[in-house]
């Protein structure tokens, strides 16, 4: 085996979110470390998905969208709507500059404050366990962690081969609106890019395989949003099973099976959000004896650790649930349990996720349905938004709070919000169900007045009382 031998205590595999938090805590504890960072796709560079072609791009679009089609719904009376013509090259040309500025200040030059660590570009594949040959160097290390990250899935459909479509990274590149878009998958993706398109005037049709839109969250979120995403014209059909995918007329064709009827679909643009897949494939796992599991992803304990000795993975690379935070605390967590003998687990069930549409969608903790499966008797007290008054005073009572607790207890075990900013008011929803708050915990906190995160403590009330025969002060 030729090549430039350099010994290191650390090795990180990867560039993202998991990536840099493994490196930065390796850098405060004094380890020698080299992370090996290479793009795995062509729009994830330094710093990885969520900063490049995920949450913070897609995100600054809806952002805009959503304020352009507040401007057309003319909410507020007494003000001049004259909107003017939309310029979208303008609007991606400052995306992408808020891309290359936040790189810059959260990665590249935090890279460059980390005395510890030798950043090296190239993409790292695995010799054996301790061994890994990236370019022309080969690296020595007893602990290495796995944090490659993750890409677009793309289903394998009859004809795909033979069009050009769209993922996450061409979506967020595109100078020129299409008049028209497909989009696949109803669930976190598909559903902000739908409400993006849609905000910007594009037709816009999603198609979602199961009998309803984000399946695995609140049946009650999942209903509302439907209709408040119909409501801004979105089609969505459920119970869709692609069939063929072609080229017909100058558009894109998806003939798709709803419930036994053959339908076609025609857009300019058809986007895939069908999940994502590990970026695994240059690794040489088998050489580190680093296993995957059923839905190829890397197969971990609850304390990062893979199949192979002194080896640990973290992020979207682990699978579900792919957030960007959870990325960072794995990153974090993994070499705390490597170098100081932590020996701490990651307890997914109080960890948050959101849904960027608008009004957000954002949740904590178990379902109803899966309290329900544990055999514990809960009890839920779903709350419609427009009871909050700061709603009426935005002038936006869309939305509803729903909490899951132990009937018994009292015991808050799970959060689930659909309203505007829902994805900053599960906090509070978090702490409770981390700390194993009750519903009486949070009746007896002062909240501030008028604010949205009342909802949460009327919410609460709702358990003991009729929410509609309180007066604001109540609160």
């Amino acid at each position: 085996m030729k090549g430039i031998i350099k010994e290191f205590d650390y090795v990180i595999l990867g560039q993202g979110s998991a990536a840099f938090a493994a490196a930065i805590k390796a850098n405060e504890l004094g380890i020698k470390t080299a992370m090996i960072g290479h793009n795995a796709t062509a729009g994830a560079v330094l710093g990885g998905t969520c900063i490049n072609v995920g949450c913070v791009p897609s995100k600054r679009l809806i952002t805009v969208s959503t304020f352009l089609d507040e401007l057309k719904k003319r909410r507020y009376g007494g003000l001049n709507y004259n909107i003017g013509k939309l310029d979208y090259a303008k609007v991606i040309e400052e995306n992408n500059r808020l891309v290359e500025d936040l790189r810059a200040e959260k990665y590249k030059n935090v890279l460059k404050e980390l005395k510890n660590v030798t950043f090296i570009n190239r993409i790292g594949s695995f010799v054996d366990a301790n061994t890994i040959k990236a370019g022309d160097v080969i690296i020595k290390s007893k602990h290495i962690l796995i944090a490659t990250g993750a890409r677009a899935a793309i289903p394998q459909i009859k004809g795909i081969e033979k069009i050009k479509y769209l993922t996450n990274e061409e979506a967020l590149s595109m100078k020129k609106l299409p008049k028209s878009i497909i989009v696949v998958g109803g669930r976190a993706l598909g559903l902000e890019f739908a409400q993006l398109f849609a905000g910007f005037g594009v037709k816009v049709t999603l198609l979602q395989r199961s009998e309803t839109i984000i399946p695995n969250w609140e049946p009650e979120i999942s209903t509302y949003l439907t209709k408040y995403l119909e409501e801004i014209g979105i089609e969505i059909v459920t119970n869709a099973t692609l069939v063929e995918i072609s080229s017909r007329n100058g558009l894109k064709s998806i003939t798709a099976n709803i419930q036994g009827n053959k339908t076609i679909f025609n857009a300019e643009e058809i986007l895939f959000a069908t999940g994502r897949i590990a970026n695994v494939e240059k690794l040489n796992l088998g050489a580190a004896g680093v296993q995957l599991n059923e839905k190829g992803f890397i197969k971990i304990d609850k304390r990062l650790k893979t199949t192979a000795n002194d080896i640990y993975a973290a992020g979207d690379v682990t699978g579900e649930p792919m957030l960007e935070t959870l990325a960072a605390k794995e990153g974090n967590t993994a070499t705390s349990n490597i170098f100081e003998n932590a020996n701490k687990a990651i307890n997914l069930n109080e960890i948050p996720s959101a849904i960027f549409t608008y009004p957000e969608a954002a949740m904590v903790g178990m379902t109803e349905e899966e309290v329900m499966k544990n055999k514990i008797r809960c009890n839920c007290s779903p709350l419609e938004f427009k009871f909050v008054a700061k709603s009426a005073i935005i002038g936006d009572k869309r939305g509803i709070v729903k909490i899951v607790i132990d009937n018994k207890t009292k015991k808050i075990l799970g959060v689930h919000i659909l309203a505007p900013h829902a994805a900053d008011l599960i906090h509070e929803g978090t702490l409770a169900v981390k700390f194993g708050l009750t519903i009486d915990d949070i009746i007896d906190t002062v909240h501030v007045f008028p604010t949205l995160s009342e909802g949460l403590k009327l919410a609460a009330m709702s358990f003991y009382e009729d929410i509609s025969k309180l007066s604001c002060c109540s609160v």
